[in-house]
């Protein structure tokens, strides 16, 4: 079986990477990557520093070149299938999508179908390579049941770039969710350590004790108050798995319909109140949606904007919501 071909990848080691290790320095671009598949990558001569392999605990410099071979398994290979996309905007260097809830970003455990690269790969015909062939365009991404604004690179040259603004800090990011429970406090900062759950792989979990676990910080914001539910948005300051989701259970107002996080997968019209005797389901996923995003455009520097409308189920509850609060008034 012929390999999915080798994408290259050529690099500038920027001032505030100087002095960092070689993997962490290509974990810190490439977030989708893991460290350990670049460490793998450096064992197997596909990583040079300067025109030479070097290990993966290699110090950089600013004004390093490095250039990254990476070469996927088969099993990693992008089959493009037609799916409908919702296309916010579009140049030369990136397109910004309004994900639907329910897809898969790119490929990984159980997930080699359906993805959002196979739809991607499909409609466009260049997206950026630097993040690996299994992640054409791919800058971040947002879970699978998490809706809104995702930007992708069609470039290199522009995958770097904002995967930079990404690692820096710079990118405004703004998320609406409706939460299980009544948030007190109008506004405040989650500030805490989030790592792997000591008991159950796909979680994630406070780990303020020792090294295990990575600052996290989100800044959240009560924007309407109903019957037992909140709606509010918040502002990560930071890109941890799971982050948003960890940092509202742990102020005791999980997610709506987060099961990892808030023990129940769904809400029926039934639970809002004692007057409504459907089980119609008005969320059958996570209440989450990606609504703001800024950054710098790559080619020209200048600040962009885009907003994702909320999408019918996160609205259809929201209407059902007020319709009781203005009932108990």
């Amino acid at each position: 079986m012929d390999r999915f071909p080798v994408p290259t990848t050529h690099l500038t080691v920027a001032d505030q990477f100087d002095g960092v290790r070689l993997d962490q320095f290509l974990a810190h671009l490439f977030p989708d990557i893991s460290r350990m598949r670049f460490g793998r990558a450096i064992r197997a001569r596909s990583v040079q520093l300067n025109g030479h392999c070097a290990k993966a605990s290699a110090r950089v410099s600013a004004g390093d070149q490095v250039v990254v071979t990476m070469s996927p398994d088969d099993r990693e290979m992008v089959s493009p299938e037609p799916m409908p996309l919702d296309i916010c905007y579009e140049d030369e260097d990136l397109a910004v999508i309004n994900k639907a809830a329910g897809i898969v970003v790119h490929p990984g455990r159980g997930n080699w179908k359906g993805t959002l690269v196979a739809g991607l790969t499909y409609h466009f015909s260049q997206l950026s390579n630097a993040a690996g062939s299994a992640r054409p365009g791919i800058v971040h991404r947002l879970d699978r049941d998490t809706s809104g604004v995702m930007i992708v690179a069609k470039n290199d040259a522009a995958h770097v770039n904002l995967a930079g603004q990404f690692e820096q800090r710079k990118v405004y990011k703004e998320y609406w969710a409706l939460t299980s429970g009544v948030i007190d406090r109008d506004s405040d900062f989650v500030d805490v350590r989030l790592g792997p759950h000591p008991r159950q792989r796909e979680k994630r979990a406070i780990r303020n004790r020792g090294n295990d676990g990575k600052a996290s910080r989100s800044y959240y914001e009560v924007m309407e108050r109903f019957v037992g539910h909140t709606l509010v948005k918040v502002v990560p300051h930071t890109g941890r798995t799971h982050q948003i989701r960890v940092h509202l259970a742990s102020i005791g107002c999980p997610v709506l319909a987060d099961k990892q996080y808030g023990g129940r997968s769904s809400l029926q019209l039934s639970d809002l109140s004692s007057a409504f005797e459907s089980n119609e389901v008005l969320m059958d996923r996570q209440c989450l949606h990606a609504r703001v995003l800024r950054l710098a455009h790559p080619r020209s520097g200048k600040q962009m904007e885009w907003e994702a409308p909320i999408p019918d189920d996160f609205k259809n509850s929201l209407d059902v919501l007020r319709s009781i609060k203005k009932g108990h008034r």
